[in-house]
């Protein structure tokens, strides 16, 4: 089964490549032509979304630096500990609705403070790849189309990682007591 597995997957990405390939032909599609204008609007794209990354990177730097985070969790921890969110995990809540990579390195933090084993580095683990970077994305990929009015956007992105965060604390105690 395994090296059945294994086949399928070395495959699966020159078979998917060829597929395109023949369906381009078949409706007589410049394949060449389209990549180079997709690449070009890719670039249009980046080039774009820079001032937005830059402000986005720039809060989080401000946040982790000043040590709010740190702060917010030592005030929320007593408050969430009963819910089954320990207070060494509180930064990872706190930090993944603003940034992928500073989540990831919490995780990181807490696995080497507490153990990959513990309950903590399991939540952290469980919450970081169940809830989104909220916040960047509203930045970044609202700011790159020019969407200023974010409506319920942002209401309905919290709301999202505060169920994340809940189901979260649900699964990993039935799953780790």
């Amino acid at each position: 089964m395994r090296q059945l597995l294994e086949g399928t997957s070395h495959t699966a990405i020159p078979v998917l490549f060829m597929a395109v390939f023949l369906i381009a032909a078949y409706r007589k599609v410049d394949v060449y032509a389209a990549f180079i204008e997709g690449a070009k609007e890719g670039f249009d794209t980046a080039v774009k979304i820079i001032p937005y990354l830059v402000g986005i990177l720039a809060a989080i730097s401000m946040v982790r630096s000043t040590g709010l985070i740190d702060a917010l969790s030592r005030v929320l921890g007593p408050v969430t500990e009963p819910l089954g969110i320990p207070a060494e995990v509180m930064p990872m809540v706190l930090i993944r609705p603003l940034s992928g990579s500073g989540a990831n390195a919490v995780l990181v933090d807490i696995m080497k403070s507490y153990g990959p084993d513990g309950y903590a580095a399991r939540l952290a683990s469980v919450i970081s790849s169940c809830a989104e970077t909220t916040f960047y994305v509203l930045a970044v990929y609202f700011g790159s189309v020019g969407i200023t009015n974010l409506r319920y956007a942002l209401v309905v992105g919290i709301l999202g990682e505060a169920v994340s965060v809940v189901m979260s604390v649900i699964v990993c105690r039935l799953a780790w007591g």
